[in-house]
């Protein structure tokens, strides 16, 4: 089965980007492919000059983009997976309201909301302060069912960026049986970051032993470099720091043969791990 990332930069301009994502959506079904998947923040950019536009950019989950990109996965037949700045319910947060959470959304080929995930780990770190304009997500990622038109049916992970860095995050999601993970991400270049962006995505396959599909933007302060690594660990197709449709095969039967093969998730020791968790904690409260 055929699945597809539109690697792009999004602009402050949600029309303009809605056609972007279209041109990418009509250009993935033409070649075939049933899964989409774009960056974090594809409705608009949240870097520190966007910062203060974000309260006037966010929508709630069924607001007028997210029924845009219904309507397109709709269209299109593809399940389509992008990140969106949602307006929080009530009458704002304790910083007055200019924060808004940073959320995937994905919809099936019918146009259903299919999974919603408000980004529970925010980029407080290197020199960024993600909690100055977003609120965390509290809820646990989802996991989800995709039925592609052919073969076998597939159960979907959804993480955003930062969560790559927490193992915990892609390892709970492969303890529900997650077998492709979905990773859109706004990962800035730098030093040894774009060399992070690859080990983190690989190794979080490598060691649930599914895939992980990751959509970077680019330009600007982004690496780009939007990538599938696969139940091994390998990088079995990536994009370069230019605007892209990067087009990658899936293949379920090969996640049940390395999971045979190298069967770590069933060779967990919970058990132990929860006794020395316990432990930890008791010594800690002595």
């Amino acid at each position: 089965m055929r699945v597809a990332v539109g690697q792009f930069r999004s602009l402050p301009d949600k029309e303009a980007n809605l056609e972007r994502m279209e041109s990418f959506a009509r250009s993935a079904a033409r070649a075939g492919a049933e899964l989409l998947l774009f960056p974090e923040g594809a409705m608009a950019p949240f870097d520190d000059e966007a910062a203060p536009r974000l309260p006037e950019w966010a929508e709630e989950l069924d607001g007028p983009f997210a029924r845009r990109l219904a309507e397109m996965a709709r269209r299109y037949g593809l399940l389509l997976v992008a990140g969106l700045l949602e307006r929080p319910a009530g009458a704002g947060d304790a910083a007055g309201g200019r924060r808004v959470y940073n959320t995937a959304v994905a919809w099936g080929p019918d146009g259903r909301r299919l999974a919603a995930y408000r980004k529970i780990h925010l980029f407080d770190a290197l020199g960024s302060l993600e909690s100055d304009r977003f609120l965390a997500g509290e809820e646990e990622p989802p996991v989800f069912d995709w039925s592609p038109r052919e073969g076998a049916r597939l159960r979907l992970g959804l993480a955003i960026c930062y969560d790559v860095r927490f193992p915990e995050v892609s390892r709970r999601l492969a303890e529900r049986g997650a077998e492709l993970l979905l990773l859109p991400s706004a990962w800035v270049r730098g030093l040894l970051k774009e060399e992070q962006w690859e080990l983190l995505v690989r190794a979080r396959a490598l060691e649930n032993t599914c895939y992980v599909l990751a959509a970077d933007q680019v330009g600007g302060p982004y690496c780009g470099r939007s990538l599938l690594a696969d139940p091994m660990g390998l990088a079995a197709a990536a994009a370069g720091e230019e605007e892209a449709l990067l087009l990658a095969d899936v293949d379920p039967g090969r996640v049940r043969r390395v999971r045979e093969k190298l069967p770590v998730l069933r060779h967990r020791r919970p058990e132990l791990y929860r006794r020395w968790q316990a432990g930890t904690a008791e010594g800690t409260e002595a």
